[in-house]
């Protein structure tokens, strides 16, 4: 009889299987493979963090490097503080969603359709599908400025390029998970921030003008114009259907109460870090093109704004300009499809399959594009649609949100209740002043 073994840490005997194996040993003697550690401490939540920055690619699409380019080639830093406010403000309201996908497992879209009537589920389907062609206009006639400023393409044919890269990045998220996808999107962003942050390397901003922009002021009616579409370029409605459903299928079906406190921890963190990142690029647009551009003719523009970021700060640098619109345009895109799909689905019920839901938003965008209608004007015009779209999905973001009998413990508190119905009323005031000033042109 074989003698017994002995733990020579706590010399207690070790336990044998009937056939005179340590437990878990093989035959030979091998150990068998055990659970795999689960990481603890940051890196445990570290390795939930993704969603965001996919939901983070809509804050830096084309729609608003317009605005942001046209507000400080015009104005210089005057609505810096726009910016500033608007990611505040998309800070909480992405928050609310991602822990409304946490808690509940399901989207903004589907906690709607099941509570509307048939009616009321296709009227909000309306002004949902008007904002999501609004938002694909931004996107493919972005994509199609960046790839005639880099390789001197059609603005049409760059626009059905841009479509069908997007289809392949979606392609990427149906035949291989959400992992992949993220792990795409979030290199486009990477190029997006590597792009736009260049420029300020070669024309570092004035700290006394960053300074006066942080105060809150505007200067006519057309200052007010152009920051209700930074706020519809910053703070995007359909980012806001999107993330509830990116936290929910990343990580699954688990509605155990310890799990859900670690996602909405982690989507706490997930949103600071990336709404971080995205605003730091929003502010380097405006920034760059308020140091390189007033006075200059014609830059207001993208187009007109690369080649004078060109000619100021050199051929690299405009370059780069180029291709983080690129990367923003195809990211964005596929983003925003995603949004298209995920909303359709809650709304009306149906599964509609990603490259149709794609094709009922890219074909808009390329009509826009093969009318000859002016870019840059159509890019700060879808903003401004995003904008009116807002409260649409905020205010039942909010309301659900704080409901008890629906989020237990993790519902609203009343200063977070309190602040965000101060942010919904902020941007409902600034839509009743631009609905008047975008017909009278004032």
């Amino acid at each position: 009889m074989a003698e017994p073994v002995v733990d020579q840490r706590t010399q207690a005997p070790v336990p044998r299987t009937e056939e005179g194996r340590r437990p878990g040993a093989r035959p030979d003697g091998s150990r068998e493979p055990g659970p795999a550690r689960r990481p603890r401490g940051p890196w445990r939540t570290l390795r939930l963090l993704g969603p965001a920055f996919v939901a983070a690619v809509a804050y830096v699409d084309p729609g608003n490097i317009a605005a942001n380019v046209t507000a400080g080639a015009r104005h210089g830093y005057l609505l810096l503080w726009v910016l500033v406010v608007a990611n505040l403000m998309a800070m909480l309201v992405q928050y609310l969603s991602a822990k409304l996908g946490a808690v509940t497992g399901r989207t903004l879209a589907d906690h709607l359709g099941a509570t509307l009537g048939r009616r009321s589920r296709l009227l909000f389907w309306l002004q949902a599908q008007a904002m999501a062609i609004a938002t694909d206009i931004a996107e493919v006639v972005g994509g199609a400025i960046a790839l005639r400023i880099l390789f001197g393409l059609p603005l049409l044919v760059g626009g059905v390029i841009v479509g069908a890269v997007s289809m392949a990045l979606l392609a990427v998220q149906s035949r291989f998970g959400q992992r992949p996808f993220e792990h795409v999107i979030i290199g486009l962003l990477g190029v997006i921030t590597i792009g736009f942050l260049a420029g300020l390397v070669v024309a570092p901003p004035d700290p006394v003008a960053l300074a006066d922009g942080l105060i809150p002021r505007f200067d006519g009616g057309g200052t007010v114009l152009l920051a209700a579409s930074m706020l519809g370029a910053t703070v995007m409605p359909h980012a806001i259907y999107l993330h509830a459903g990116l936290v929910r299928d990343r990580h699954g079906t688990d509605r155990s109460p310890g799990r859900i406190t670690r996602v909405v921890r982690a989507s706490r963190w997930d949103v600071v870090l990336s709404l971080c990142l995205a605003g730091t690029v929003n502010i380097a647009m405006l920034v760059l093109a308020a140091e390189a551009l007033p006075g200059i003719p014609g830059t207001d523009t993208i187009e007109g704004a690369q080649a004078a970021i060109a000619a100021a700060s050199g051929p690299v640098v405009g370059v780069l300009f180029g291709i983080g619109l690129l990367a923003s345009g195809l990211a964005s895109s596929s983003v925003g499809a995603y949004a298209g799909s995920e909303i359709m689905r809650g709304l009306l019920h149906r599964r509609i399959p990603l490259v149709l839901s794609r094709l009922l938003t890219l074909l808009p965008a390329l009509v826009v594009l093969a009318i000859g209608a002016e870019p840059t004007a159509a890019l700060v015009l879808s903003q401004v649609v995003l904008s009116l779209c807002l409260p649409f999905a905020l205010v039942p973001l909010v309301t659900l949100t704080g409901r008890r009998a629906l989020m237990g413990s993790f519902a609203n508190s009343r200063p977070v209740t309190v602040i965000a119905w101060i942010v919904v009323a902020l941007i409902v005031a600034l839509n009743l002043a631009l609905v008047p000033m975008s017909l009278t042109g004032e």
